[in-house]
């Protein structure tokens, strides 16, 4: 019997920092890439996302995420677009609020330097995205949906043209990590190696989501550790007080409160949040305002995948708020900042580090004022404004102007749903078998070193802090095959990646397909977009082309035009002509798939860089 080839694991990210989420696996010949985070934060780190990949991105043949946020799945299209066209592998609800998540990235990038050369606040001429809207556009086709608590063959050959040997093949097996919607953490088996991935784990209790469950015991395991040096605060009294506490005060001094806040989860906390405080008389009835499309559309996730909801929550019960606006349009949002566009109120907007986006416009507006609050809600990374502010910083610079901050800031920290040391010490002490070696990543130097020595005190586990590319490896001696769980699957089959002809053709390609892509036929498509009013004749028209041999291409999507609702289901060729098939209802729909003006949380303090100088614009020094 051939001996199994040696499997190596090099960390390209969150490897000392908190930010840029990238392992590499390679066993054999073969390589494969779990997590494709953005470099955030920090100068050094965000050159990074400018410097070549340390392998040809066309060598990769699969990548799989643990969830949804920037600093996991922002890189993604610009591997893509070094030449990555294998499959990309995650749950249902990564996939939907990853897709949202890169499209707002995208416009981001693509106005930042538009306006870094309108303006002349670049030092680089011209300013460039790292990637564009038709580049992610380009990606989403990849996407391919996996359940929870099943073992995943990837053979390697799922990628059109990529052929992997037989004992090259991939197990993986996902269970839900408690963080955000759709997050998981992932056990991965070789011929010759076993390695489990944390991804961010969630608190015991997350107030939305159901628990985190306990995976599989692996030889190797790789911990977050974001707050592997500290503990959450318990609140004293009631839950968020000072949350409350800086809300009543400042209504009652005619000021406003803008809370920065992650688009992903967070925001429905704090929505929550407000909710139950005014049901219960803690706060009093403000008008609340979510300035942040991807927030809204992320909602409307959240409110989907009702699976993923703790069993004691409603989808309804985000939004128990009896003045509480979205606002969506551009224009919307530019009346809100302006003069007299709102009294006291509540402004939920993204990014929640103060990275980008709109709420920048309220910051600028609204920090010179000592009537108003500026509440921070969670993890503030280094060199970000959130971080600025929560140390007190008495200005903070914006769009290459030095904004005085007069206005009261209050942090609370009891909204973060990363796990605290002992949350990650539990999840560790549960994991059977105990592991031979921890990884301590995903985190800040000081805090990943602090919880390596705690692991090692309190646990008797050898643990270790990796530098940013070192190798290591994974082969176990005597490793016996995996025996999995029972559920075992072979992967479904990707789409092959399609290249758009240019921004006009923006097709919601949603992943998950079952079937493969037959022969095309002429006058046929190998994939259609059925839009129209959710209504009979919309059902009508997606039910003749599931008819004439075509499959659905995920779950079906709604749009808001301004005046009407407007669903969406995008189908894919498959060259078999089923008996019959009902089309999905539109009552299923999640994410809008429009362009949102919003930017994403998390992307660089001031904007863009240009491809050939890896300096972001308006950088702050």
């Amino acid at each position: 019997m051939a001996k199994a080839p040696r499997t190596t694991l090099t960390f390209l990210g969150a490897a000392s920092t908190v930010t840029g989420s990238k392992y590499l696996l390679q066993v054999g010949d073969r390589r494969l890439l779990v997590d494709s985070g953005m470099f955030q934060g920090e100068k050094k780190w965000r050159e990074m996302n400018w410097e070549p990949f340390p392998v040809d991105p066309a060598s990769l043949s699969d990548i799989v995420l643990t969830h949804a946020h920037m600093d996991h799945v922002g890189y993604l299209p610009a591997l893509t677009k070094g030449g990555f066209d294998g499959p990309i592998w995650c749950t249902e609800g990564t996939r939907q609020l990853a897709e949202i998540v890169l499209r707002d990235s995208a416009h981001l990038q693509e106005q930042e330097a538009q306006d870094a050369n309108e303006q002349g606040y670049s030092k680089h001429d011209p300013a460039l995205p790292l990637y564009t809207t038709e580049d992610v556009e380009a990606m989403l086709g990849q996407f391919v949906t996996l359940e929870y608590d099943t073992d995943f063959e990837l053979t390697g050959n799922e990628r059109p043209g990529f052929t992997a040997k037989p004992e090259e093949l991939v197990t993986i097996h996902l269970t839900r990590a408690g963080h955000i919607l759709g997050s998981a953490s992932v056990n991965l088996w070789t011929p010759s190696a076993s390695v489990l991935f944390s991804g961010d784990l969630g608190r015991k209790d997350h107030p939305v989501l159901k628990p985190r469950e306990v995976p599989g015991g692996a030889p190797f395991v790789l911990v977050e550790s974001t707050y592997g040096d500290r503990e959450h605060p318990e609140p004293a009294n009631l839950p968020h007080e000072g949350f409350a506490d800086v809300i009543r005060r400042t209504m009652a001094r005619g000021g406003s409160v803008v809370i920065p806040a992650f688009a992903i989860d967070r925001t429905e906390i704090i929505l929550k949040t407000i909710s139950d405080m005014e049901r219960e008389g803690r706060i009093p009835d403000v008008p609340v305002y979510v300035n942040s499309p991807m927030g809204v559309r992320a909602l409307r996730v959240y409110q989907t995948l009702t699976d993923e909801l703790r069993d004691d929550l409603h989808p309804e019960d985000f939004v128990k708020i009896p003045d509480l606006t979205a606002v969506e349009t551009a224009d919307d949002s530019k009346k809100l900042t302006g003069d007299g566009g709102h009294g006291p109120a509540v402004i939920i907007s993204s990014a929640g580090m103060a990275t980008g986006g709109r709420v920048l416009h309220h910051l600028e507006k609204m920090l010179p004022d000592p009537k108003n609050a500026v509440i921070l809600t969670g993890y503030q990374g280094v060199g970000t404004r959130g971080r600025q502010l929560s140390e007190g910083a008495t200005q903070i610079k914006i769009r290459g102007k030095y904004i005085p901050v007069k206005a009261e800031v209050y942090h609370d920290r009891e909204f973060s749903v990363h796990a605290d040391c002992s949350d990650l010490l539990d999840w560790l002490r549960e994991l059977d078998p105990q592991p031979q070696e921890v990884f301590c990543v995903h985190g800040e130097e000081d805090a990943s070193k602090a919880f390596a020595a705690r692991i090692q005190s309190d646990l008797g586990l050898n643990a270790v802090v990796p530098r940013h590319g070192e190798v290591v490896l994974l082969d176990t001696d005597g490793v016996e095959p995996h025996v999995g769980t029972g559920q075992k699957k072979a992967a479904p089959a990707p789409r092959p990646k399609r290249t758009p002809a240019g921004p006009a053709t923006r097709r919601p390609v949603s992943a998950a397909p079952t079937a493969a892509v037959g022969d095309l036929p002429a006058g046929k498509l190998a994939y259609r977009l059925v839009t129209g009013e959710p209504a009979a004749a919309f059902d009508q028209e997606v039910s003749a082309a599931l008819g004439e041999g075509y499959t659905l291409a995920g779950s079906p999507t709604l749009a808001f035009s301004g005046e009407k609702v407007i669903a969406g289901q995008a189908l894919v060729w498959s060259g078999r002509v089923p008996a019959a098939a009902p089309a999905a209802p539109a009552s299923q729909a999640v994410a809008v798939t429009a362009e949102t003006g919003e930017p994403a949380d998390g992307a660089d303090p001031d904007g863009t860089t240009r491809v050939d100088r890896p300096e972001p614009v308006g950088q702050e020094d």
